[in-house]
């Protein structure tokens, strides 16, 4: 089905232009002459709309009271503002509120339709979402992402819940791996007993046996009475063992017999006890290469390798970044009780560019950190730290330019500004850096300096 465009212009020379211009790309188009017949294509909710663009000025209910609507009852549809030239303060004021992007009148073509398709794609990853919360309820307010590599893991996490098989988790850290393990226990048969979770690197070595399969009162100097280990509490539920490859040599072959005779034996205990105890395990390490190196047991990791599910990093869906913003945003607004802050275009585009080395950690450390030390109750470029905003000149004017805020001309301007920046104002530098000879570079910044006398360069 093509996507659903709902246009709001009260000039019809306007409108038929705009209708003109998107039909001709096969969406499908409604106008509204006014907000006051747009709004009623918006409380209908068995009409598809998948994006709104409206105008500011117009009579009977203004572009801002139609955007207010629009996020109360469609939050999931974007919607962009059209605007002259005198009243691009009314549309920034929008832009804080919530609206997608802006364009002013006139327009290009290539600029309108380079808007839409970004704001549309907005659309499909949100609903996206939104469909995989229903499809997959056991990810349901744990995992967010909708690219292709989190709808695969989801929908493996749904049928390995189904069954009662070891699993081993692999992935970067900071990828969410602990959530993953706590999904598939929520899809699973076991979801109303315990979800016990250790990290294996967190113990110390001589605790580890302890720790896992419990000691009786004299197994050993201290024990001053008997103790259940993990397995036990994890009976009927799910025990998962992060960052396994971390586990001593020692302790592999008693884990491995666990794993096969579903009996533990307390330290110090003659006895066997029976467990049922399904084992999630989770490492960042490369097991095979630890096989290899005699570092883990070869018969341990085919044990607990019998289904294994990879958590991508962050940096090879990068579509999902702006989903785990919001996510973020919310998280912490109800942490500290104040309405969520939002994100200016621009700045939700540079950490979408941004290489998440820390992955979706890193990403929840760094929205929380913004919100702590924002100016305002927007968060811009600035509110981030310096690493973020030096992912290069690129990043950051590629993402103003991508949230429609740059034309080519100011884009060139601000790369060699920021280029100048870089290289302390070594016109020299800067010029073999730009591929430019030095005339033409003296050439362009004696322009920048006609049309902004302030400029220092």
């Amino acid at each position: 089905m093509s996507e659903r465009i709902l246009i709001v212009e009260d000039d019809a020379d306007m409108r038929e232009l705009l209708e003109e211009i998107l039909a001709e790309e096969d969406f499908e188009i409604v106008a509204a002459a006014n907000g006051r017949f747009a709004l009623a294509h918006v409380e209908n909710d068995q009409e598809q709309i998948d994006l709104v663009v409206t105008d500011v000025q117009m009579p009977e209910l203004k572009g801002d009271e139609l955007l207010t609507k629009v996020r109360e009852r469609r939050a999931d549809v974007p919607v962009i503002v059209i605007t002259a030239f005198g009243s691009v303060e009314n549309a920034v004021e929008m832009v804080k509120k919530g609206a997608f992007s802006y364009l002013t009148k006139p327009f290009a073509t290539k600029d309108l339709l380079e808007v839409v398709r970004a704001a549309l794609k907005q659309t499909e990853a949100a609903r996206a979402q939104a469909r995989l919360r229903r499809e997959i309820p056991a990810a349901n307010n744990r995992i967010v992402g909708a690219s292709r590599p989190m709808r695969e893991l989801l929908d493996l996490i749904n049928r390995a819940g189904a069954s009662t098989s070891n699993i081993l988790i692999t992935g970067e850290s900071g990828t969410g791996k602990e959530l993953v393990a706590r999904a598939v226990h929520d899809a699973s048969a076991r979801n109303k007993n315990e979800f016990v979770a250790v990290n294996c690197a967190a113990i110390p070595a001589e605790l580890v046996e302890s720790e896992l399969f419990g000691h009786t009162g004299q197994a050993f100097t201290g024990a001053r009475a008997a103790r259940a280990g993990l397995f036990e509490t994890a009976d009927g539920g799910t025990l998962f063992l992060d960052e396994i490859g971390e586990l001593p040599l020692s302790v592999q072959p008693k884990l491995l017999r666990v794993l096969q005779e579903g009996a533990i034996r307390r330290v110090g205990d003659s006895r066997e006890k029976q467990v049922d105890a399904r084992l999630i395990a989770a490492t960042n390490r490369d097991l095979e290469k630890d096989v290899a190196d005699g570092r883990f047991r070869e018969d341990l990791y085919w044990r607990v390798n019998v289904i294994q599910l990879h958590v991508p990093p962050l940096r090879a869906r990068a579509v999902d970044v702006p989903l785990l913003v919001e996510h973020f945003l919310a998280k912490n607004a109800k942490k500290q009780r104040f309405a969520p802050r939002e994100i200016a275009p621009e700045a939700l585009a540079l950490l979408t560019a941004y290489s998440w080395q820390g992955n979706v950690r890193e990403l929840e450390n760094t929205i929380e950190r913004a919100i702590a030390l924002a100016r305002g109750a927007i968060l811009t470029i600035e509110d981030f730290p310096e690493r973020i905003r030096a992912g290069g000149a690129s990043s950051v004017i590629l993402a103003k330019a991508k949230a429609g805020r740059l034309t080519l001309e100011e884009m060139e301007r601000e790369y060699i500004l920021e280029i100048l920046r870089e290289t302390q104002g070594n016109k020299s530098r800067a010029a073999e850096m730009l591929g430019l000879d030095r005339k033409t570079l003296y050439r362009k910044l004696d322009e920048y300096r006609q049309n902004d006398p302030t400029l220092d360069v």
